[in-house]
């Protein structure tokens, strides 16, 4: 018996076909992308903050050097990066530089550094006072660079105690890379699957925060289907999973989480009904429903959530800045600078499952990092 809505094709519909039409305008519209001279140290004199985070990667080198491009490398690569962010940053907002970066304006990447897995794991592993670690998995169409700005952007608005974590596969990072990208989040799983189980197995880590944006949620899902049939429930245990707008077939993610059978703590999603990016996905897949778009106000579900140990919290109130509602995540870290969960404000306990609805008048949440702290310091 299915417990997620079960989806078909729809019939050519030509309003569907316009709103898929003005949100690849909106795409395409989108400002000039930055380049990886980004990714270069320079003087951090006028910043107000530095922060330190680490990535690990399955993106080959590109051309010049110093950066990294949409090829599939054969094994993984990792750095260490401390990024200034400068005093005049607007929480949600990536101030990138336009010509020399100015540390005044811009985020800066003051240090950056190689490092070999040994030290990546020994440096990952180390915990917030919660004892948690985090991960963040980025969507379709991110370069390297744009992954490792919009951790950095959520570690400071957040205030985030540990060193988060960026795994950047191997994204085209191009507006007609859709069906390349969902092949290249395949071919990262096995890498994923490798730095989870590495962080997690750390003697200090008691929770891993495994954060995910879009297409990256696909990628989660696929890692942890994979942990469960290789029996490691002790990788499962210490995970607390958090999806932003998950790019899922409806019924994909369905058969997804009946492999992996509900977490010691429960899975988050988090939802849209206006997500108008995954609209433009769900037209390219047939017209299916995509996991991102679900309504919580639908009692099937509700019933889904609760019987695959699941909480879906729809976060439409969020405003978006990208004129196409699927970046909203990118502002859970600026809403507030003290969390005030769900939990106090509707009697949700942080072991129960179901679907809520995000209030951001009602209820203030600080960063998914930080929703899953307070998961974390609850239990």
């Amino acid at each position: 018996m299915s417990y997620l809505p079960e989806t078909s094709p729809a019939r050519h519909n030509p309003h569907k076909m316009a709103i898929v039409l003005l949100a690849i305008s909106q795409l395409a519209a989108c400002a000039t992308r930055p380049t990886d001279a980004v990714l270069q140290p320079a003087s951090a004199a006028g910043g107000e903050r530095q922060i330190t985070l680490l990535t690990a990667t399955d993106r080959t080198k590109d051309i010049d050097g110093h950066g990294f491009s949409s090829g599939r490398a054969p094994s993984m690569a990792f750095e260490e990066y401390t990024i200034s962010i400068p005093p005049t940053h607007k929480p949600s907002k990536i101030e990138w530089a336009n010509s020399k970066p100015n540390a005044q304006r811009d985020f800066v990447v003051t240090k950056r550094t190689a490092i070999d897995k040994r030290k990546f794991v020994a440096l990952a592993g180390i915990p917030d006072r919660d004892g948690a670690v985090g991960l963040f998995v980025h969507g379709y169409n991110y370069s390297y660079q744009e992954g490792l700005f919009r951790l950095a952007q959520i570690a400071a608005d957040a205030k985030i105690d540990a060193t988060p974590v960026l795994f950047s596969w191997p994204s085209e990072a191009t507006l007609t890379g859709y069906v390349a990208d969902k092949d290249a989040a395949l071919y990262s799983r096995d890498d994923l699957v490798a730095v989870i189980t590495e962080m997690s197995r750390q003697p200090q880590v008691k929770k891993l925060i495994l954060f995910g944006h879009s297409m990256g949620c696909f990628l989660i899902m696929e890692a942890l289907r994979q942990i469960k049939f290789e029996g490691r429930n002790d990788v499962l245990d210490k995970l607390v999973v958090m999806l932003a707008a998950p790019d899922i077939d409806a019924d994909i993610f369905r058969r997804q989480l009946a492999v992996i059978g509900p977490l010691k703590t429960p899975l988050t999603v988090f939802v849209a009904k206006d997500d108008k990016a995954l609209r433009v996905s769900s037209f390219l897949g047939g017209e299916r429903q995509r996991a991102g778009g679900l309504d919580v106000d639908d009692p099937i579900v509700e019933d889904a959530a609760a019987r695959y140990g699941i909480k879906v919290i729809d976060i439409t109130s969020v405003k978006a800045d990208d004129g196409l509602g699927h970046d909203r995540y990118a502002n859970l870290a600026a809403i507030g600078p003290e969390l005030v969960s769900l939990d106090k404000r509707q009697g949700v306990s942080t072991a129960e499952t179901g679907a809520f609805v995000f209030d951001a008048a009602a209820s203030v949440v600080s960063s998914p990092f930080k929703l899953a702290r307070r998961v974390v310091a609850g239990q």
